[in-house]
């Protein structure tokens, strides 16, 4: 599991590069036109396989490197099941960002890309040139039913994969069962118990008065001041959720109540978060190492029992035990703010792309039938789990009941699993719910989804919508955030450690003025109001 989120975290995280070229693009409207246009009536809507004669077709995709994909037996199963075979192009995560831009550059595309990450800019612009084509006609025409079933149920995420054009040029992955999309704060259960806490913080004062506590009164026991109240890595694993202690639940844009549209690192409540983070320094409650240190020097800090609350997406990740009930979820604190605090929860779907079809591929028909499968429970199972009797079985087929079986050789689970399926370590495109995972889930699964479901569920608040712009001002608006993006983070940690006094907040705040920060609230509020039309 800690390889899955590491793994996942870089592939959500790729920086990808910001170029849009517009080359290849002479004979893109004919490719298009014969790919849309082709007869493709062996395709068949229903059953399988989906088409009476095998059909290749080629796929880029980024690899976690655990294992040929060729021989993967869950990419084997879908050839059987679909009549569809794939030759796969293959990048390392570190690096696919890199390729899919020079891939798109020169022309020589694949059929689909598959677990692309694409931007909306992307999808944008590769949409217009006529490079990715539109996908709504098939889902329409009865090629994606499974995929049409989530799109009448949930018409927010068929509107958040709408371009600006009115196509839809790339596929999500759905997460019906997500409540966050990176971890939250824990707290360490030692730590209470040695402080005899029987409540925890509801406030900002009880949240510092606490932490105060386990500064002065040696929780751990060992007779040292050695204890770390707050610990965080260059504040990006703490700093979501602590905005929504006044309010933000963004750590870039947000809507309130009234559909007016807000850079969080520009209102008062941002203020307020930067005034309670330096108290915090300035008393030694919060890591003085927060700036320099890794991930890992965190956790070694909680594996010596040194930390009383920190982020991670499971608590004994950093904590170096086994999953256990006795450290738990942060409630999240209320501050002077009215209507505090608030969560960002997870949209529900992937923020990018995870699928798209180029003009080059000679059947959109049979395609759409092959990855629509993976919008279905069936399909979500195989990418997931791997094929039955491999890893897991049926107790109960008719109430989709699973149980896992042995791992062959004695492996680790999941390390096993990501040689079987693609679906390890990459976002790709398909479907999660609760339903997929009935049987398989521990204890610990279970007390999670009750934390979540008395802590957060109540406050959530559902992120700024995927709002498409258009090419000119998705290229303004991504310039005006690369600068804005940096200067916060440079002043996020100048007035968190004191070395620019919270008296120059105007200061602050004129500068984003004069870095374009109106222009950019201007260009999302008028994608957001298109949005909602």
């Amino acid at each position: 599991m800690k390889k899955i989120y590491k793994l996942s975290s870089i592939a959500l995280c790729l920086a990808l590069s910001a170029s849009l070229v517009s080359a290849c693009g002479s004979n893109n409207s004919s490719n298009q036109n014969s790919a849309a246009n082709s007869a493709n009536s062996d395709v068949k809507k229903e059953g399988f396989p989906i088409v009476d004669q095998p059909l290749t077709l080629s796929m880029m995709s980024q690899d976690a490197g655990l294992a040929d994909w060729n021989a993967m037996p869950v990419l084997k199963e879908m050839e059987k099941l679909t009549g569809i075979k794939f030759t796969y192009q293959l990048t390392p995560i570190d690096s696919f960002a890199t390729k899919k831009n020079l891939v798109f550059a020169s022309g020589d595309l694949p059929d689909v890309f598959f677990a692309a990450d694409l931007k909306p800019s992307e999808q944008v612009t590769y949409g217009s040139q006529g490079v990715l084509i539109p996908l709504e006609k098939y889902i329409d025409e009865g090629y994606a039913p499974n995929l049409k079933k989530i799109f009448d149920e949930h018409p927010e995420i068929r509107q958040s994969f709408t371009t600006p054009d009115g196509h839809i040029y790339a596929l999500p992955f759905i997460d019906l069962a997500a409540v966050w999309y990176r971890g939250p704060m824990w707290y360490n259960g030692k730590f209470l118990k040695a402080l005899n806490m029987t409540e925890l913080p509801k406030t900002t004062d009880e949240l510092y008065t606490y932490l105060k506590r386990v500064r002065e009164e040696d929780p751990n026991g060992n007779g040292k001041k050695d204890e770390v109240p707050l610990t965080s890595v260059k504040l990006d694993d703490l700093r979501m959720f602590f905005l929504g202690f006044w309010g933000m639940y963004s750590e870039t844009i947000y809507v309130d109540n009234d559909g007016k549209v807000h850079y969080s690192p520009a209102d008062e409540g941002y203020k307020e978060y930067l005034t309670f983070l330096n108290r915090l320094w300035n008393e030694d409650l919060l890591d003085h190492e927060t700036f320099s240190q890794t991930d890992e020097q965190k956790k070694a800090k909680g594996k010596n029992n040194q930390v009383a609350l920190f982020s991670d997406y499971y608590p004994y990740f950093t904590l170096g035990e086994e999953p256990s009930e006795d450290n738990p979820l942060m409630t999240p604190v209320s501050s002077d703010i009215q209507g505090t605090p608030v969560y960002g929860k997870h949209p529900g779907i992937s923020t990018n792309g995870t699928f798209a079809i180029t003009n080059k591929d000679p059947n959109p028909e049979a395609t759409m039938r092959w990855i629509d499968y993976l919008y279905s429970y069936d399909g979500a199972t195989l990418f997931g789990q791997g094929p039955e009797n491999l890893l897991w079985k049926y107790t109960n087929k008719e109430a989709h009941e699973k149980e896992w079986l042995p791992v062959p050789g004695g492996k680790d689970r999941e390390d096993y699993r990501g040689t079987i399926t693609p679906n390890y370590g990459i976002l790709t495109p398909g479907i999660n719910s609760s339903e997929v995972s009935i049987g398989l889930r521990s204890d610990f699964d279970e007390w999670i989804d009750k934390e979540n479901t008395e802590k957060l569920v109540p406050i959530g608040r559902s992120p700024f919508p995927n709002v498409y712009l258009t090419n000119d001002e998705q290229t303004e608006a991504s310039a005006l955030l690369s600068d804005l993006d940096t200067y916060v983070k440079q002043m996020e940690a100048r007035f968190v450690t004191g070395q620019e006094p919270l008296s120059n907040w105007n200061k602050y705040t004129d500068q984003l003025k004069k870095m374009g920060v109106d222009r950019y609230i201007e260009l999302y509020q008028a994608a957001y109001d298109r949005s909602k039309k």
